[in-house]
């Protein structure tokens, strides 16, 4: 099975697939492949004039298998772009099955989904065929290996600090990393390194105080500062699914800051085996300090609850997660 950035190199040199299923959560990851997909395509005719696009919700498999086997105008190839196609009916979804059993030659049909069922027959037959591309979140080693991409892309050598600066800052939200490698490029100039303090001085710091604030509240089970912590940070409009995973982060951050000074590290040493820059050294040994293991264990578990409320709950999802801060900010019975 290809990669995403397989395709997009591929597609880049004007080397296409006939069928392409791409299915995940990464959209920015998704969005590069229609990019360079839809770019190839143009370059073989007049842009724009052998590209059709559809919307999953309420269509029908006929029309786009329809538009699948019409011939390109004045080029070799046309795209037909299936956006949503997980917002199909599950028996058009089916009938979709015909087409990847016997694509056209001159289509390069490029399906999007959020979320596909693995047991239906398109998923099946899009993985049987190696048509099925999976856009799952980075993690880790990863994620850092995107950012590292994203510099050398723009042509800058970034400082491991420097990485960490900048997850600390926003996340793993590859849209905000990618709206702040633009900006770090333009701060520091043409070919310049990236290093920690160009984090701290071009990429908002705000929104990270406000998550350290609210870890902070947790530790010292301060129901007041941690309501004022989530609502700055809701007022910011941060979707609160992200604002979760960002105090599951900073967390497991001081897990493994509390688990290393326990061993004898030194702080600066603790945070660096923590996956922290030294300079957070300070501030994390203070927050380890405030957690017992049984605290940050119960914080997770009411995190992967909340998670799991965000996801399927009918609740305002801002009421969800105000209501996790009051129970993480409870003192514990």
């Amino acid at each position: 099975m290809p990669s995403l950035n397989d395709v997009t190199k591929r597609a880049s040199k004007g080397s296409l697939d006939p069928v392409y299923v791409l299915v995940g959560t990464e959209r920015l990851l998704i969005e590069r492949v229609v990019d360079a997909v839809r770019k190839a395509v143009d370059s073989m005719g007049v842009p724009g004039f052998n590209v059709e696009v559809f919307d999953g919700k309420g269509l029908d498999a006929a029309r786009v298998i329809s538009a699948a086997r019409t011939l390109p105008m004045m080029a070799d190839t046309r795209l037909v772009l299936l956006r949503h196609v997980d917002a199909m009916t599950p028996t058009e979804q089916t009938n979709l099955v015909e087409y990847l059993d016997d694509p056209s030659d001159s289509t390069c049909f490029l399906a999007t989904a959020t979320k596909l069922d693995g047991r239906a027959k398109l998923a099946k037959a899009a993985k049987k065929k190696g048509y099925l591309i999976e856009a799952r979140p980075l993690r880790g080693g990863e994620l850092r290996e995107f950012i590292r991409a994203e510099a050398t892309a723009r042509e800058h050598n970034i400082a491991p600090q420097a990485i960490e600066a900048l997850l600390d800052a926003v996340g793993d939200d590859l849209a905000a990393i990618d709206d702040a490698m633009e900006r770090l490029s333009l701060f520091v100039g043409a070919g310049q390194r990236i290093d920690a303090e160009a984090v701290m001085m071009c990429v908002t710091r705000i929104r990270v105080e406000s998550i350290w604030s609210l870890v902070d509240a947790i530790g010292l089970k301060d129901r007041r500062k941690g309501i004022a912590a989530a609502q700055s940070l809701l007022d910011d409009r941060e979707p609160p699914l992200r604002l979760l995973a960002m105090v599951a982060r900073q967390l497991r951050i001081v897990a493994r800051m509390r688990e290393a000074l326990s061993e004898g590290l030194r702080p600066q040493e603790a945070a660096k085996r923590a996956g922290a820059p030294p300079f957070k050294a300070g501030d994390l040994t203070e927050s380890a300090r405030r957690f017992t293991a049984d605290s940050l264990g119960q914080a997770f578990t009411l995190i992967a609850e909340t998670d799991r409320a965000l996801k399927g709950s009918k609740r305002p999802p801002d009421v969800i997660l105000q209501d996790a801060v009051l129970e993480l900010c409870a003192d514990p019975r």
